[in-house]
């Protein structure tokens, strides 16, 4: 692992540099949807680790710095006839985020989350120790709560995740169904079928839903390209098959970061051939989003044509025999369209992640849901996040955190098992020069 000693030995000096002041991370990417007050940590710089260090194909596993983001990652193990096991569907995630929030893709049915594939962690502390984490050494309690944990009990700096042989192309078939009921039925099914390597789907309408099958093959008799003039969302609606590079099909949701390109008008052709290829990709939309958060421009014009809007950004997981019963609240309370859905199993249900617990012998559905509530009437302050959160909770669910919440403090540690991340805190961060879990994720600490 050349060179990775020195770039964690830097960062042990600076955090232990830094006076036992409150600390956080300054990196030039986040896939978190939430706004945050201003910091008044102490930033660590953890650009420096963004190295795949080692591949080993034949005993099934990558080793990389926390930073390094997936499009690096799978282009390092593609090229080695693998990939991780799950790979998030955008460019810019990184490994060390996917493993301290939550991350997802149509490989979850099989594989289950990112953190499901891990196999060790080396975790920065609080104090400037390091320690190396797996599921049966004596950091095996760090192991298993450092999912969801979003940096508050330590930073990531490298990590080592399982991987799956791959073929040259992934063959795609969309299923159609025009009832909800029907539809689930079928994609639990479909979840213990053992040709099958991808399954997602869209919800256009409460009667237009696609379940989208992956296979990989040696032989295509075309790939299909979403880079650039063509949408792949819209494809889907369009074909019943269809069939893609490997690493085409694992970007693409990238392009335009699933179909949310549109509220920054790059769906329009005249628009997109201005931006050019190398503009259309979640990297991008990303830091136009950013300026706008800062500059307030689209809040502004609602507030000029009379409307009340609000930002829901949500990743929920709903046990799959009340998935059909949570997309009709969403239609009728919500209303957002298109809608990503992903199963999840668990393939280790013994295993228990202490904050982010799912039943392990269930089978999950989560539904993606990305966009703006518009409405003439004013709201109080997170009115439509508030109802799907209480919705989720009484169907037995959870959400990922990396968007805006809104649970009391008893409601919250009662779903993140509150006790255990005290117990946690205690031995990794007992000086709190990390953010306390629900300051970060509600309060916006």
């Amino acid at each position: 692992m050349p060179g990775y000693a020195e770039r964690r030995d830097e960062l042990v000096r600076q955090i232990r540099g830094s006076s036992g002041d409150e600390v956080a991370l300054r990196k030039a990417t986040s896939n978190l949807f939430r706004d945050r007050k201003t910091p008044q940590a102490r930033r660590l710089d953890v650009g420096a680790l963004h190295h795949v260090l080692e591949v080993d194909a034949r005993r099934g596993w990558v080793n990389a710095e926390a930073m390094t983001p997936y499009d690096v990652l799978a282009a390092a193990t593609l090229q080695h006839g693998i990939m991780p096991c799950v790979v998030p569907q955008l460019k810019s995630i990184t490994i060390g985020g996917a493993v301290a929030g939550v991350g997802i893709e149509a490989s979850s049915f099989k594989y289950g989350l990112v953190h499901d594939t891990l196999l060790e962690l080396e975790v920065l502390l609080a104090d400037g120790s390091v320690v190396v984490a797996t599921a049966d050494n004596e950091h095996r309690d760090l192991f298993f709560g450092f999912p969801n944990s979003y940096g508050t009990l330590g930073y990531a700096l490298r990590v080592k995740t399982k991987v799956v042989p791959v073929k040259r192309y992934v063959a795609l078939s969309h299923l159609r169904h025009a009832s909800a009921a029907a539809y689930f039925r079928q994609l639990a099914e479909l979840c213990h079928a053992p040709d099958i390597d991808f399954i997602d789907g869209a919800v256009f309408a409460p009667d237009e839903l696609y379940i989208t099958l992956g296979r990989f093959v040696d032989d295509a008799p075309y790939t299909s390209d979403y880079t650039f003039e063509r949408i792949y969302y819209r494809s889907i609606r369009q074909r019943e098959a269809d069939y893609l590079a490997a690493e085409a099909y694992l970007w693409r949701w990238d392009t335009d970061w699933f179909w949310c390109s549109k509220n920054l008008a790059a769906q329009n052709p005249v628009v997109r051939r201005l931006l050019g290829r190398s503009r259309l990709n979640s990297r991008f939309y990303t830091r136009l989003m950013r300026l706008n958060s800062r500059w307030q421009i689209t809040r502004g014009l609602d507030r000029l044509r009379g409307r009340s809007r609000e930002s829901v950004i949500q990743d929920v997981d709903i046990p799959i025999e009340r998935a059909a019963e949570f997309l009709e609240f969403f239609h009728r309370e919500i209303g957002i369209l298109p809608v990503w859905i992903c199963p999840i199993r668990n393939p280790e249900p013994a295993r228990r992640w202490t904050l982010y617990p799912m039943d392990g012998s269930s089978t999950y559905v989560n539904f993606g849901f990305w966009d703006v509530v518009r409405t003439r009437e004013a709201h109080a302050p997170g009115h439509f996040n508030r109802l799907v959160e209480e919705q989720v909770r009484r169907l037995g669910g959870i959400k990922s955190l990396y968007s805006d919440s809104y649970y009391a403090p008893d409601v919250f540690w009662k779903i993140y098992d509150g006790t255990a991340y005290q117990t946690l805190k205690q031995r990794y961060d007992p000086n709190g020069r990390f953010a306390d879990l629900y300051a970060k994720c509600v309060l916006r600490a």
